[in-house]
């Protein structure tokens, strides 16, 4: 077990830590800078990673349903962003949406994918207009699809993450070990919140 567990936890670490910082969309072009963006923020990691860890507990459809409806909601809330909508609470909904996420995986909350799926979006909402009112110079388009592929490929490590850790300890202490990891981006989202 301590052998599984020690190839394990490198990999939890690396989906954890942010990958670089935002790309200047004049050098790098927007798509670039869209792909860059959800990679700087470790709330936005650490979310998007718990969604993937969650889907991967709940299994069947909500595999591809939960994450597919956070990048799409996320998208409508980039939109909402563009055209001037306010949304007040940014910030502190997408702090909560690590530690509540999070915590959904951590007790493997069991609900139906369309229930998952109303849950990420709501939080998905306010990720994508934080991403809208961060746009700067970057053309609306390029930046979205960027972001949009961005948040998916994290959603996918998640989703991995979860899959291979149910793999790599089966059964009961595998549905452990990736709640654990939940567990951990609900802690890393407090650690946020609190401006540590």
């Amino acid at each position: 077990m301590l052998k599984r567990l020690a190839l394990v936890l490198p990999l939890l670490s690396l989906s954890a830590a942010p990958a670089f910082a935002h790309l200047n969309p004049e050098e790098h072009g927007s798509l670039l800078a869209g792909v860059s963006h959800p990679l700087f923020g470790a709330d936005h990691i650490l979310a998007m990673v718990a969604v993937g860890l969650w889907a991967a507990l709940l299994g069947g459809r909500a595999l591809w349903q939960v994450p597919s409806a956070f990048v799409g909601t996320m998208a409508i809330g980039f939109a909402a962003a563009l055209g001037g909508a306010p949304l007040p609470f940014v910030e502190p909904v997408i702090l909560a949406s690590v530690v509540v996420i999070g915590l959904a995986a951590a007790v493997a909350l069991k609900v139906p994918a369309w229930a998952g799926m109303a849950m990420v979006g709501f939080f998905a909402f306010f990720h994508g207009h934080a991403h809208g009112g961060e746009l700067g110079s970057a053309g609306a388009l390029s930046f979205g699809i960027g972001f949009a592929l961005s948040t998916a490929l994290l959603h996918a490590t998640g989703v991995g993450l979860g899959l291979g850790i149910g793999r790599i300890f089966g059964g009961d202490t595998g549905r452990l070990v990736t709640r654990i990891a939940g567990g951990a981006t609900a802690v890393g989202g407090l650690w946020l919140a609190l401006g540590a």
